[in-house]
């Protein structure tokens, strides 16, 4: 399961989860489109790619991309906030999508956070570390109730005692639960038995520089890398992107 995770999905299909568990194969060159119009300032190249698994929470530099028929996610340091209501309106909805999610999460800080917003408007937010909210906005969901009762309370090591302001649930996991609710999947555990996972949800690589200082993009010919062929051949021909 991955660590950390920062992920802004883009929504238009009313089942998500059917998308992804038909195993589509992303559209890279959409993600290049929109890494470049997410980061009008900055040379994008493409780099390694891979799946949620990996690259569920990129670092800072690097953005990771799945576009999908109805469905997009964005791996991003950028949805890594304390405060998700203060998310640039570039990131609610550079697609005119019908509903903007985010979920992000870092185990070992013990943070989580989550946000919706449907078709631009604010709906949801929560963001807290074990012992803070940091954000607790709009309308809580029916799904948050058995959280809050402290059916899912955070799990103590042997000998180990609680802060006496711990919430009642670990925020990491409240975070995938959201996006288990919205998307049909959990980043840290399968929902059920013929749930998607994010090593089956692939990603395209990109990485980021300032303008103007991209290294050349080295693309091989031969096509005995896989991977190459299916990330970079639509490439082919191009020394550098911005």
């Amino acid at each position: 399961m991955p660590s950390t995770a920062s992920s802004l999905w883009y929504v238009d299909d009313p089942d998500p989860a059917a998308v992804l568990r038909r195993n589509p194969e992303p559209d890279p060159e959409a993600a290049f489109a929109l890494a470049r119009q997410l980061h009008p300032d900055s040379d994008v190249i493409p780099a390694a790619s891979g799946s949620l698994q990996v690259w569920a929470g990129p670092d800072q530099g690097s953005i990771y991309i799945g576009c999908f028929p109805g469905l997009t996610v964005v791996c991003t340091t950028a949805a890594a906030v304390t405060k998700p209501t203060r998310l640039s309106e570039l990131l609610i909805r550079p697609l005119a999508s019908e509903h903007t999610y985010l979920v992000s999460y870092d185990m070992p800080r013990g943070w989580g956070a989550f946000a919706h917003w449907e078709r631009g408007e604010f709906r949801r937010s929560f963001s807290a570390t074990r012992v803070s909210i940091l954000e607790d906005e709009g309308l809580p969901l029916v799904w948050e109730r058995s959280y809050w009762a402290g059916e899912h309370p955070v799990p103590l090591r042997p000998g180990e005692r609680p802060d006496p302001q711990t919430l009642p649930f670990d925020p990491p996991d409240f975070a995938d639960e959201a996006n288990s609710e919205w998307l049909g999947f959990g980043y840290r555990a399968a929902t059920s038995d013929g749930a998607v996972r994010p090593a089956e949800i692939p990603v395209s690589g990109f990485n980021l520089f300032p303008r103007g200082q991209a290294p050349a993009v080295a693309v091989p010919d031969d096509r005995e890398s896989v991977t190459h062929t299916r990330w970079f051949g639509w490439l082919r021909g191009r020394d550098r992107v911005s």
